[in-house]
């Protein structure tokens, strides 16, 4: 049955079917090679998508799109502009500090990038060339899944079971984004200084400072409310994802005063979609995971691996090598719920720590998002900018190399990333 799946599979997304729908005739096809009833295909998808957690996903992108609709860009933007906007290369940065705020606002790369682009981009153009605007802007949009909270993160520790909680790896993400974050703006400062890019934005003044924050503040403190109320018990994710829609709606129609009834419509429909497209995957890769199970793919693999090696760090590095792999061919969400269920179990044989293990595979697939052929980021990147994908890649490599020192960093000082979820006690 598993090799009828898998070559069904990449035989149907060779050919350019949605991967989620290629999940689903391979599926058919498992069942049909190993003569089980096909009800079971309907039963394992309902029992996949049947769950309390997975809401969050749908709440956390309608947030994230009335956050958008509410007009906080531009707050976020001065707010940004008056901390980092003198510095060489001082909208890169606005973009990269905007970034990492939305990051806590939307929870998804692609929800960032579309924000992000067609917001900074257009300014940005007047001072950068556009390769550089759009790969910073791309950059920047790719911390929306690592800062909390994040999809990504939710449909690991769903994929993954008990084994880690999706407050605890909202916790592992905030030391590594914040590496990030700093690590994309001093190589905006290199890129600014060689380019001979002039300086930009007013002189840094405290005055100013504090009043773009008290102009914030609303936004600033949303995911300190969600967030910081999913880490101390007070709510779960699901239920933070309900309180960052009310947030959000306040927010618009209250504070900003931005969002109006007509807006909810597409906004609630943006995040169907989007919803949909991810159920579709899980429902339909539960049912492959089903049939690897019935095979027992889980153990022969965790078998051959223990006997390729018994040492954690090359059983890791292994994973993450073929992740990067992975990464650049197979869209993320498609990766955690097929890959997930197989190396999560076969990770904690090996005694490694599931927060870090959940962590890192994210990372890796994030890290995806951005390198070719299938960097969902640089296609919206490209699609919004009108910056071809050869000239786009050209600038985007030197933050993609940056976030492969990040995962290399967190590989090998796993406090970077345990150390704020234990102190916590995840």
């Amino acid at each position: 049955m598993t090799a009828i799946v898998i070559i069904v599979f990449f035989a149907l997304a060779l050919f350019g079917m949605p991967l989620a729908f290629a999940l689903g005739f391979a599926s058919l096809g498992g069942l049909l090679a190993g003569d089980i009833e096909i009800a079971v295909l309907p039963q394992r998808m309902m029992h996949a998508v049947n769950s309390f957690p997975l809401m969050a996903i749908p709440l956390f992108m309608l947030a994230g799109e009335l956050m958008v609709r509410a007009g906080i860009m531009q707050r976020l933007i001065d707010f940004s502009n008056s901390i980092v906007g003198r510095l060489h290369g001082g909208l890169a940065h606005v973009a990269i500090v905007a970034g990492m705020m939305l990051a806590a606002v939307s929870g998804a790369a692609v929800a960032s990038a579309s924000a992000l682009g067609s917001t900074l981009v257009p300014a940005m153009r007047k001072t950068y060339d556009d390769g550089y605007s759009s790969a910073v802007v791309a950059s920047a949009a790719n911390l929306g899944a690592i800062i909390p909270p994040s999809n990504a993160m939710i449909v690991y520790a769903l994929m993954a079971g008990s084994s880690v909680s999706v407050g605890g790896l909202f916790m592992a993400g905030i030391v590594p984004g914040l590496l990030l974050t700093l690590g994309f703006m001093t190589t905006a400062t290199v890129l600014s200084v060689r380019k001979g890019f002039k300086l930009t934005g007013h002189p840094f003044s405290i005055r100013t400072v504090l009043i773009e924050t008290w102009r914030a503040l609303p936004i600033l403190l949303m995911p300190i409310v969600v967030v910081g109320g999913i880490v101390g018990g007070v709510f779960t994710a699901t239920e933070g994802a309900g309180i960052a829609v009310a947030y959000a709606m306040v927010i618009g129609f209250f504070v900003t005063r931005q969002l109006t009834f007509a807006d909810l419509f597409p906004a609630l429909f943006n995040a169907a979609v989007s919803a949909a497209m991810v159920g579709a995957l899980i429902a339909f890769a539960a049912s492959v995971t089903f049939l690897f199970t019935i095979d027992l793919v889980p153990a022969t693999m965790a078998s051959f691996l223990q006997n390729l090696t018994s040492s954690p760090t090359l059983f890791l590095l292994l994973v993450m090598a073929m992740l990067i792999v992975v990464g650049m061919f197979i869209e993320s969400n498609a990766a955690y719920i097929m890959l997930v269920p197989l190396f999560a179990p076969v990770a904690m044989k090996f005694g490694i720590d599931p927060l870090l293990f959940g962590f890192l595979f994210v990372l890796n697939l994030v890290i995806g998002m951005m390198t070719p052929p299938v960097g969902v980021v640089l296609f919206v990147m490209s699609g919004i900018t009108r910056v071809s994908m050869a000239r786009l890649i050209a600038n985007v490599w030197p933050y993609v190399a940056v976030q492969y020192v990040v995962l290399v960093l967190c590989m090998v000082f796993p406090g970077l990333v345990t150390w704020l979820p234990r102190a916590l006690g995840y």
